[in-house]
């Protein structure tokens, strides 16, 4: 159920406050997100700045709900730091797109201070003893935190722009550091930081010439007025106007083509979350700052989210890998958001599940939407759902990847088509089968005709893989000894061997003695390259007129994979 908002002490900061913080800023996104959708014209004008924010305030929502339940129903209590903390992780690993994850990195801030100290709360609201920025009062300390999360916010985004939230965040924490130094209470801090947010979002379109042209103000600041607002609510009872700014600031529509503008810019959107350490995420940040732009990293302590815009978007999945261990990870094509930003649907689309973060970037360049398989990790049908919904298309095409994923993906289907959307479910087993029907996917031909090629194309492809053997057991081609390489062909053992290489070599030999025309290889994350170079010449000496393509699949993929057409 949701959580109904209590009234709150005049100058009371504390686990419930944070909680109906929270849940108001969740609400009143939900009701802005459309209009601040419509003004959404930088950095990328795809529309969807309001739902990022959104999606990401309810993660955070549901991070503090899940991890307190106490605070929502009143039969359990929890302190100012751990709620804190509770509502920063959650905006942390469920933030969206470029303005949700600076959204996180506030809060993040927010609760570097809150969860560090713990207030004085007074027993009367009396502005001299309690406020004061250098003092212990909950409105020097809310200062404090507001001041921490527009610096830390400044501090992700590798090229800050100043007409942005970053513009509004800052400007929210002055004016929320003046209050407290005027030894002002909490909730005077608070309506010192929302008054000054709507002041510098109505300043935005005088520093940005994107939002000039367009006659709105910054999306993302209009989003970050609301949880300025909210916090003001939560701490002092009273409700915000319904227009939180006035003047040059209220939302108009965009030009008919808002889009036309960012033509020209990467083409793809990509996220994860990263497990890695500080001094690896600083030599991450240089990496992908040379790949793209719109470049934020946020986070902390072992754990980080990373977005970036670029035009090769497995070159950023990669650059995570040598950083640390990506995951979640997020390929969207700015074609199908822009498409999504004027109203429209994709005609055809695919969803393809692979097991390896080099495939997952390789199947996002050639236009489709990857989901990653991690190893006992298999995606649930609601996942599937949510990636043939991300598709955005009247028509999908979904590849499972695996015999043991076709229940969830034809419940998914199911649901999808429930919703209107015609989807055709492929059955194939392996990856290399995935990127056959890839190979002459043709989105512009008729439906049950692309489905057919697909379907041929992935049927016509034996699959093979090579697997370390974890303990001893009997298999079809006989028993098996802790650390043997096993290589399975059409999932069956056919070889046992003692090396790698060779045992890929006998089954090369086996699958292409019935004939092919091209084999491909995709190695794991430490395989070297010298083995894909010995299996090329391996199979150009033994059969001159069979090509052979190698990919990496990435992190979570298979020691090799291989493919025979």
């Amino acid at each position: 159920m949701p959580h109904e908002p209590q009234p709150q002490a005049p100058d009371e900061l504390d686990a419930e406050a944070v909680r109906t913080w929270s849940s108001l800023a969740l609400a009143a996104l939900g009701r802005a997100r459309e209009d601040i959708d419509a003004i959404n014209v930088y950095p990328v004008a795809d529309a969807d700045t309001g739902t990022n924010l959104y999606l990401t305030a309810e993660a955070a929502d549901r991070g503090l709900a899940e991890a307190f339940p106490g605070v929502t129903d009143g039969t359990g209590t929890t302190s100012l730091a751990e709620a804190v903390r509770a509502w920063a992780h959650g905006a942390l690993v469920g933030a969206r797109g470029n303005s949700g994850t600076i959204l996180a990195q506030l809060l993040r801030g927010v609760a570097d201070v809150l969860g560090a100290e713990q207030p004085e709360q007074p027993e009367r609201s009396d502005p001299a003893e309690h406020g004061g920025k250098g003092g212990r009062g909950t409105g020097g300390l809310l200062a404090r935190a507001l001041t921490r999360a527009a610096e830390e916010a400044y501090a992700a985004v590798a090229h800050p722009v100043e007409g942005t939230m970053l513009t509004v965040a800052g400007a929210a924490a002055r004016a929320g550091e003046a209050a407290g130094a005027a030894a002002g209470t909490a909730v005077e801090v608070a309506r010192a930081a929302y008054d000054g947010a709507r002041a510098a979002l109505a300043e935005t379109p005088g520093q940005l010439t994107a939002l000039s042209r367009a006659g709105v103000v910054d999306a993302g600041g209009c989003g970050l007025v609301v949880v300025f607002g909210a916090l003001w609510q939560a701490l002092s009872g009273q409700e915000p106007a319904a227009e939180p700014v006035r003047g040059r600031a209220v939302p108009v529509p965009q030009p008919q083509d808002p889009c036309a503008q960012e033509e020209d810019g990467p083409a793809y959107e990509v996220i994860y979350l990263l497990e890695a350490t500080e001094a690896a995420v600083g030599e991450l940040r240089e990496r992908l700052d040379g790949l793209g732009d719109s470049l934020v990293v946020v986070g902390g302590d072992g754990l980080w989210n990373v977005h970036v815009h670029v035009d090769d978007p497995g070159a950023a999945v990669e650059a995570g890998v040598v950083a640390g261990r990506p995951y979640r990870i997020r390929i969207t094509h700015f074609g199908d958001e822009r498409r999504r930003a004027r109203g429209e649907r994709a005609q055809r689309a695919v969803v393809a599940v692979v097991p390896g973060e080099g495939l997952a970037g390789l199947c996002g360049e050639a236009g489709a939407t990857p989901v990653l398989v991690r190893p006992g990790e298999l995606p649930a049908a609601a996942e599937l759902l949510d990636a043939v919904r991300r598709a955005h298309a009247r028509e999908v095409v979904l590849l499972p990847g695996g015999a043991e994923l076709r229940a969830a993906a034809a419940a998914a289907a199911e649901q999808a088509r429930a919703e209107g959307v015609r989807v055709a479910v492929i059955p194939t087993r392996s990856a290399v089968q995935g990127l056959a029907a890839l190979a002459v996917h043709d989105p512009e031909g008729s439906f049950d005709e692309d489905v057919v090629a697909m379907t041929a194309a992935a049927g016509a492809t034996r699959y093979g893989e090579l697997a370390v053997a974890e303990r001893q057991s009997f298999t079809s081609a006989g028993i098996c000894q802790a650390g043997d390489v096993l290589g399975l062909i059409d999932g069956d053992v056919a070889v046992i061997g003692s090396g790698l290489t060779e045992t890929a070599e006998a089954v090369l030999d086996r699958m292409l003695g019935s004939g092919g025309e091209l084999v491909t290889l995709v190695l794991g994350p430490d395989v070297p390259d010298a083995v894909a170079e010995r299996l090329e010449a391996y199979v150009q000496h033994g059969h001159l007129a069979v090509d052979t393509v190698t990919y990496r699949g990435g992190r979570y993929s298979a020691p090799l994979l291989i493919g025979v057409e």
